[in-house]
């Protein structure tokens, strides 16, 4: 693997323990420990995606996917589609960092953005990590270069979220030379103009495996293009597999496993796609400012009206937070993924084992930045007013084209029970010390308040609140888990409520310690939105865990209990609320001046 360009003391840290362990700035990777190299990626996939993409949206919109596959060709030429690919097979091989600047880089468009990422990531990855080398040798180097684009076929029409319930059926046939695949397949992307498929079906109808099939081949048929909501642009058609034949080395991975494939891969689509939403995010704000500053009412501009302010304040701290989230994340990754041998027999599987260690963080990401990019394109169009509604102007399409990232990759509902369910199974099986911490707490708010540890600073007063919704957070789980055992599972709204705590414990902290490492690296007035953006952050967190604690243990206890354990929760949510307004306006003023996002 290529060098990876993060921190010396940036620490492959066990996945999920941000939620028990304290963190230093120093402990993470953040935008501004970018290399030179990557800047001038993100430079190249800007500058092809304003030059060659942008101008030509309207082609693309209409579903010229003639148009499409000739800019995919393009990127491939620029290497863009190659940083996963091991050189071995004409990739680049790259840090999961730059995978990451990619994918935020080419977020301007978002039927592009689509096709891009369904290629490079859940399209091109299975092959990676499970390919035989005479599949790797097959494939890769057309996959790389864009000669080939690439979908990956996994949901059905009865078993979208529910994947291992999925009713395509594979067989091997009487002379063992060929597997014989029947069933349909649903919501594929690049399916209308993909040249090779990664399908999923069960063996005998109950060993869930993956298989490449190859475009063209007979049995193989797409069916009609969907007209959605948003990504219009993108090529969404459900694939029909009657008697398709392929050959038995078509076999991705071992019969059933499958499972590990469809559920590792979505580990790097889920990073990636809250990476394209940051970008996303940032177009969308960029666009906002300008026709705030520009817009005039009332005499003025609507830029120096305070609830216009407040909104650009959320929209750049919202960036902010998922800027840190993202690439705190990814720095741990490639931490983690430093001392493989690339080279090694085993070490695709060794990769996606060091991933799978940050599944909850993965999939934070994805319901975070998701969230995060719905909020602020609502926002934007809000800023345009009646022009937001229509569609020749920006706001609209990125209105319509974000409500797909809170179902892609798994929706955010699944992905809210797997932050919760992952992180108490991680305990359960004792690879997590999360049980001894909540056992901790609990024995502590029984017996009384404890002393509040002093802190220096600009950011004293979010320490101190970030310590508090640690505890919140372990005490509503303590609650819960008290209350429902294991059966905590089946309480859906409970999990989801516990996600959200867990999120925004996280996403305080990253933005916290950013602020802290850009203050000591560049001085406190150099990181003086950075601070403002995380002190007007952790007073929206605090609400949202607040609430969400609030609601857990209100589904778990009753009576007398209640009143007590709502006692505690008020004790440890005690903390002086910020000025928000002063803080949002400051915000807003610095955006408006550079006239886009900026720290």
């Amino acid at each position: 693997m290529a060098t990876v360009n993060v921190p010396a003391k940036t620490r492959p840290f066990k996945g999920g323990s941000f939620l028990l362990e304290e963190r230093h700035a120093q402990d993470i990777f953040t935008p501004e420990d970018f290399s030179e190299e990557h800047r001038q990626i993100a430079k190249t996939a800007i500058d092809f995606v304003t030059n060659e993409v942008l101008p030509a949206a309207a082609e693309i919109e209409a579903k010229n996917f003639e148009v499409t596959r000739n800019l995919l060709r393009k990127t491939g030429e620029l290497g863009l589609m190659s940083v996963d690919v091991p050189e071995a097979y004409g990739g680049m091989e790259m840090d999961k960092v730059t995978s990451a600047v990619i994918a935020e880089s080419i977020s301007k468009l978002g039927s592009f953005s689509v096709a891009f990422s369904a290629h490079v990531g859940i399209g091109t990855l299975p092959i990676v990590w499970y390919g035989t080398a005479e599949q790797k040798q097959k494939y890769l180097p057309k996959l790389a270069t864009g000669e080939w684009i690439a979908a990956y076929a996994l949901s059905e029409s009865s078993s979208g979220s529910d994947a291992l319930n999925c009713r395509a059926r594979a067989s091997l046939s009487a002379d063992g030379k060929s597997w014989v695949l029947n069933g349909e397949k649903m919501w594929i992307s690049n399916s209308g103009f993909a040249d090779l498929f990664t399908v999923f079906a069960k063996v005998d109808g109950e060993k869930f495996s993956a298989f490449l099939v190859e475009r063209g081949t007979p049995g193989l048929s797409i069916g009609a293009e969907e007209h959605k909501l948003g990504i219009r642009g993108s090529s969404t058609c459900p694939l029909i597999l009657s008697d398709c034949r392929i050959p038995v080395e078509n076999l991705l991975g071992e019969v059933g496993k499958g499972h590990h494939i469809a559920f590792n891969i979505l580990n790097i689509g889920r990073f990636k796609l809250a990476a394209a939403a940051v970008g996303g995010a940032k177009n969308s704000l960029n666009d906002a400012i300008g026709y705030a500053k520009e817009r005039k009412a009332f005499g003025k501009s609507i830029s120096e009206f305070g609830l216009i302010q407040e909104k650009l304040a959320e929209c750049a701290t919202g960036i902010y937070a998922g800027e840190s989230l993202v690439y705190r994340t990814i720095g741990m990754i490639d931490a983690a993924l430093a001392d493989v041998d690339t080279r090694a027999e085993g070490a695709s599987r060794e990769i996606q084992k060091r991933i799978e260690e940050y599944a909850v963080e993965c999939s934070i990401l994805k319901v975070w930045g998701s969230e995060m990019l719905d909020m602020v394109v609502d926002h934007a169009v809000q800023i345009y007013g009646g022009y937001g509604y229509v569609e020749e102007y920006p706001a609209e399409r990125a209105y319509r084209d974000s409500r797909i990232n809170r179902i892609f990759e798994g929706t955010n509902e699944i992905n809210r029970l797997i932050i919760t369910g992952f992180l108490m199974k991680r305990a359960m099986a004792g690879q997590l010390p999360l049980l001894q911490a909540i056992k901790q707490l609990m024995d502590e708010v029984m017996s009384g308040p404890s002393p509040a540890e002093e802190r220096e600073g600009p950011l004293a007063a979010e320490h101190q609140m970030l310590a508090g919704a640690r505890k919140l957070t372990l005490f509503a789980a303590g609650v819960a888990s008290q209350r429902y055992m294991q059966a905590l599972a089946d309480q859906q709204e409970i999990m989801g409520a516990l996600a959200d705590c867990i999120m925004e414990v996280y996403a305080m902290e990253s933005c916290i310690l950013r602020a802290e490492k850009l203050a000591a690296s560049r001085g406190e007035s150099a990181a003086k939105q950075a601070i403002a953006m995380t002190r007007y952050y952790a007073a929206k967190a605090m609400q949202i865990i607040e609430a969400s604690v609030r609601k857990a243990i209100a589904g778990a206890a009753e009576g007398d209990m209640l009143r007590t354990q709502m006692s505690i929760v008020r004790r440890l949510s005690k903390y002086e609320p910020a000025d928000t307004i002063s803080i949002g306006r400051q915000i807003a003023r610095a955006v408006i001046a550079a006239g886009r996002y900026t720290l």
